[in-house]
């Protein structure tokens, strides 16, 4: 990140209460809701403690709020800039491909029949992800994440899925989201930078 997140200076009073499922899933305790909230950001921070599956969730949660912060007061044309040349990536884009992440990893690898990839509209020529609008985008993704919520919630971390693009990988749930929490942490970075050469907004 660009600059430096102060330290938790309060609590999350507005976060969702956990679902309570089998299999060692957060319950809907005052644990959950009372998680840390950065001083500078505002995003809730994932907590210092808890259940393996608990601080997995978290810190998945919490990457996909650092991207759609990125994202948020920005108009169109601005999510369409590319602002780190040679690169071609726009914010638009990251939010497209995240999409695309969420239904391949939480979806098509467990066998969900509706995982086919998404229909984007095609792209205008200047590598900015096409006709969509930021509004847009940004809906599908957030429909993504919440599919991919409830597709993981029924399964336990030790359950498998496999690419049938390479029959002999196999994943377990526990595996996608680590392989998740690294894969926005890369383009959360990246997002950082698009975001500042656009207005100068540094952080999370």
């Amino acid at each position: 990140m660009t600059s430096q997140e102060e330290q938790p200076a309060g609590l999350d009073r507005t976060a969702r209460p956990a679902r309570a499922t089998a299999g060692g899933r957060a319950t809907d305790s005052d644990q959950y809701q009372r998680r840390p909230v950065g001083a500078v950001s505002g995003l809730p921070l994932p907590q210092g403690n808890g259940s393996e599956r608990q601080l997995l969730e978290q810190w998945l949660d919490f990457q996909r709020a650092t991207l759609a912060a990125k994202c948020e007061g920005l108009s169109d044309e601005q999510l369409r800039t590319v602002s780190a040349p040679p690169s071609d990536l726009t914010l638009l884009g990251l939010l497209r491909h995240m999409t695309e992440v969420e239904r391949h990893w939480f979806r098509f690898v467990f066998g969900e029949q509706d995982s086919a990839p998404a229909r984007w509209p095609p792209d205008d020529g200047s590598g900015a992800a096409g006709a969509d609008t930021g509004a847009e985008t940004l809906a599908a993704w957030q429909r993504e994440v919440e599919r991919a919520r409830r597709s993981a919630a029924g399964r336990p971390l030790d359950d498998m899925g496999s690419d049938p693009r390479r029959p002999t990988w196999i994943y377990s749930l526990r595996w996608i989201h680590l392989h998740m929490i690294g894969e926005y942490a890369r383009h959360n970075g990246h997002a950082d930078l698009l975001r500042e050469r656009i207005d100068g907004a540094t952080g999370f």
